[in-house]
């Protein structure tokens, strides 16, 4: 089980989650809130470069989710208990705010927004990575417990390697070129357990067949799905799909893809910033 960084970053806050974890975050800016949930193996690092542009404007919360950075881990892994830190995360800055999630972060944003809609204003979901259909293939629902063994193992390398083969669909050659960016690359690895989480967080929602059900019934808040206009096939037919079951409104970002939120965050503004000043009192 991931364990806490030895060396805290002091210019850190915490907040502490239902279960006893400990939850670290940046705050920036001033005025209504928005909090920031980072997609697979990110931490918030890879959100200040949107936490920048939206602190120009509201109180931006970026933070590790449980297991990532300077984040503690307690217990075995829920959905509900990822959704209890942004409930601490948002009980600690006026008890509302608007939520924004990239990639997983997205389907735990939307998860967290039906679960606290007393407190939760809004909700934007970039590229949430459903598969409804057959332009990529599904992902095997037994890769959770194949790259929990291989965590078991000592084999983060390896588990960082499967999901981004399996899950998100990398070609090896990208993966190759992954690996010889030695920083990052260990960063990644250090998160491992972490990809386990999300990829148990994407259960039911990947099979290649439309979505259905109740898992998020209790959405009261307004939501924005966007897509990239670069972004590969199978994004377009998920995020509509998933618009049209939670009844949010779906915009396409010319030129954006699924990286854009951390390489190039400024291309969402135009989206971002006048739903948020909708959402937002």
């Amino acid at each position: 089980m991931p364990k806490k960084n030895s060396s805290p970053d002091p210019s850190l806050r915490q907040v502490v989650s239902a279960d006893g974890t400990e939850i670290s975050y940046e705050r920036h800016g001033d005025g209504p809130v928005v909090i920031l949930v980072a997609q697979a193996l990110a931490d918030l690092r890879d959100n200040r470069r949107l936490a920048a542009l939206l602190a120009a404007s509201h109180t931006v919360v970026n933070y590790d989710r449980r297991g990532r950075g300077d984040s503690g881990d307690v217990g075995s892994w829920r959905i509900a208990r990822e959704i209890a830190d942004i409930e601490a995360l948002v009980d600690a800055h006026g008890g509302r705010a608007a939520l924004f999630g990239a990639s997983s972060g997205a389907i735990l944003a939307v998860d967290a927004a039906a679960a606290l809609p007393e407190k939760v204003a809004g909700v934007i979901a970039f590229e949430p990575p459903v598969i409804v259909d057959d332009r990529r293939a599904p992902v095997p629902r037994d890769l959770a417990d194949h790259l929990q063994q291989l965590v078991d193992e000592g084999r983060g390398s390896d588990a960082v390697r499967e999901f981004h083969r399996v899950a998100l669909g990398a070609p090896s050659f990208m993966i190759h070129a992954m690996r010889l960016m030695i920083g990052p690359w260990r960063t990644m690895v250090a998160m491992a357990q972490t990809a386990v989480y999300d990829t148990r967080l994407c259960a039911g929602l990947q099979d290649g067949t439309p979505l259905t059900g109740d898992r998020w019934s209790g959405l009261r808040a307004p939501s924005l799905v966007l897509l990239g206009s670069k972004s590969a096939p199978f994004m377009d037919s998920g995020t509509r799909g998933l618009s049209t079951l939670i009844g949010a409104r779906h915009a396409t970002i010319e030129g954006a893809h699924h990286a854009t939120p951390m390489m190039k965050p400024a291309a969402l503004m135009p989206s971002i910033v006048p739903f948020l000043d909708e959402v937002l009192p």
